[in-house]
């Protein structure tokens, strides 16, 4: 139906006959002289109608509407000068030439569109109802077309590593770790029910047992959960699992991936290796496993200078074995009375009393707390926060975990408050290691999996299993790749001895009968010569949302749901018929309103 598409013609094909067929993109009409830009998912060419050319193609042109598709027939020509001024374009590829139309065919007519696509919209629910239009306009298209290089880029990439592509089950069972699951009532199996999967982890673990060795699946994931600007309920990853391999030769797979997708998609080289920091170490200094390391503003231990302080505030946490910190957000003691209120709201919700702070302005530390320091602890607080005129200091006090948590969420709203990021091209890639294997519900008093129950610990820390006093002290063989303060993926070396998951199952409280109906599967397949091996999963959806500089992930997804988990378009989750509910044996139990019961 075309010669060319509409991003194709350029000077060389001047004199030439061509054929283009697309949307109507805009058209204007110069003392009856009419200009459309057709556009086709390449780009944009201009078509000129005169009625010396074609009478009849040129009056059918005057009718035609944003959006209506044609199919344009004419010959190339060099845009002309229009009283010594180029009509040039220099902003699309096609600028120096248009298609002088001596045919028009109008394919396809289009109704007046619910919005304009040459315009950003604010009303998100008003794109994804109409998704089929909101993906016409250029930054959508281009977002896609990213998202297929990179998938591209990744599945060339671990081809040549020797990866095998192999798809596990939607279909599988429900487990009780993790977030929770999405179930399918089976209708030959009354009374019983699929999950759809979190994540291929066990299938992925199995096909190392198999002898695979080496793995990997650009997935579906589906997780029933509170949404955000980088969720959605079913999302995709890329799943890599490799046996004998160390947490280094895994890592080192990444990075080649990364700096692969991102040269491929974007021209962008990476620096690898990238850097690494133990989780001990990413908490302390930024407050956060995922930390942005595109600015400073680090937290320091102020332990020493508060030691002997009569502020009860920080002398009662150090004597309960806790911590003071503090950042310091340089030029930041303009503060709003508004920002400072929500600082601290920040802080209170990830569970501090308060948030103490330093304004520096004028010469004068104003804060209602300076009063209780000592001239030797204000000396001991400048030189070791470097403090200055203009400087905001905050500070946290108590256990240490929540310190470093309220700090590194104070610190990243400072940060936007002062734009540190702002219009950055910076790429700070980084690895977090070591992280703890267990953590502890602080309300249950309940061990919980940090990353899944299937990660190693540590050689060295093995034997801290043996005593539920040491549990917080193990660390974990895992790793989380970490991009400008967002986590892109993260894996772990897992266990492949069955005495030891048995063993860590039973530090999670997951006794051995409720062990052997749930992953009795696995236990068997580790008594027959599991090899070691390990993985990684990287967040697909945000690793593109990322290299495309977007804000959301819902922009690199075609048919995204919206923040409450609603496909607007087609109406779903939508209600279903009463028949289909008893061939499934299911019935709901919801009270819809204003109905008897």
């Amino acid at each position: 139906m075309r010669t060319h598409n509409c991003n194709e013609l350029r000077k060389e094909h001047i004199g030439q006959t061509a054929t283009l067929i697309g949307w109507v993109n805009t058209k204007r009409d110069h003392h009856g002289v009419i200009f459309i830009d057709i556009r086709d998912r390449e780009g944009i060419t201009q078509a000129v109608f005169r009625s010396e050319e074609d009478a009849e193609a040129a009056k059918m042109s005057h009718g035609l509407r944003q959006e209506d598709i044609v199919r344009v027939t004419g010959i190339v020509s060099e845009r002309p000068e229009i009283e010594g001024q180029s009509t040039t374009n220099p902003n699309i590829d096609t600028g120096e030439i248009e298609l002088v139309a001596n045919s028009l065919e109008i394919v396809n007519h289009s109704e007046v569109l619910p919005f304009q696509l040459d315009k950003e919209l604010s009303n998100e629910d008003l794109r994804l109802k109409h998704r089929y239009l909101d993906l016409r306009r250029p930054r959508m298209a281009r977002n896609l077309q990213i998202r297929h290089r990179v998938a591209k880029s990744c599945r060339d990439y671990l081809d040549e590593m020797g990866y095998l592509e192999i798809e596990t089950p939607i279909l599988s069972k429900s487990t009780p770790e993790g977030a929770r699951d999405f179930l399918v009532p089976s209708r030959l199996n009354p009374g019983k029910f699929y999950a759809l999967p979190q994540a291929p982890q066990q299938y992925k673990q199995l096909l190392q047992v198999a002898g695979v060795e080496k793995y990997f699946q650009i997935a579906r994931c589906f997780r029933d959960e509170d949404l955000r600007a980088d969720r959605q309920p079913e999302f995709t990853q890329v799943d890599i699992e490799a046996s004998f391999v160390n947490a280094d030769d895994i890592i080192k797979i990444i990075e080649g991936l990364l700096s692969r997708c991102f040269k491929e998609a974007t021209g962008i080289e990476i620096e690898v290796p990238f850097p690494r920091l133990t989780y001990q170490d990413a908490m302390n200094m930024y407050g956060s496993d995922k930390p942005d390391k595109r600015f400073g503003m680090e937290l320091t231990d102020l332990k020493d200078v508060f030691k002997s302080s009569e502020f009860k505030v920080f002398s009662g946490a150090l004597n309960d074995g806790g911590v003071v910190k503090a950042i310091n957000a340089k030029n930041f003691a303009c503060v709003t009375t508004g920002q400072m209120n929500h600082l601290t709201e920040t802080a209170q919700l990830h569970g501090a009393k308060g948030l103490a702070f330093i304004k520096v302005e004028d010469g004068e530390w104003k804060s209602p707390i300076v009063k209780f320091f000592s001239e030797e602890e204000k000396a001991a607080l400048t030189e070791t926060m470097k403090i200055e005129e203009g400087d905001l200091i905050l500070f946290g006090a108590g256990d240490w975990g929540t310190v470093c948590e309220v700090l590194g969420r104070v610190r990243l709203e400072c940060s936007q408050y002062l734009e540190l990021t702002k219009d950055s091209d910076d790429l700070e890639f980084l690895w977090v290691t070591e992280f703890p294997l267990l953590a502890q519900d602080k309300e249950t008093g309940k061990w919980n999996a940090v990353h899944h129950p299937f990660t190693r610990p540590k050689d060295e820390d093995k034997e801290l299993l043996n005593d539920e006093a040491n549990y917080g002290k193990i660390r974990a063989e895992a790793y989380d790749v970490i991009l400008n303060g967002n986590e892109i993926g993260g894996g772990s070396i897992r266990i492949h001895e069955g005495d030891l998951q048995t063993t860590v199952f039973s530090a999670l409280g997951i006794e051995e009968d409720e062990a052997k109906e749930e992953f009795g599967h696995l236990l068997d397949a580790f008594s027959f010569g599991a090899p070691p091996h390990g993985g990684v999963a990287l967040g697909f959806d945000r690793l593109v949302m990322l290299i495309a500089g977007e804000e959301s992930i819902r922009e690199v997804i075609a048919f995204p749901k919206n923040n409450r988990g609603i496909d607007l378009m087609s109406s779903s989750p939508a209600e279903v018929d009463f028949k289909q509910l008893r061939e499934l044996y299911v019935k709901s139990t919801r009270k819809e309103e204003n109905k008897p019961e």
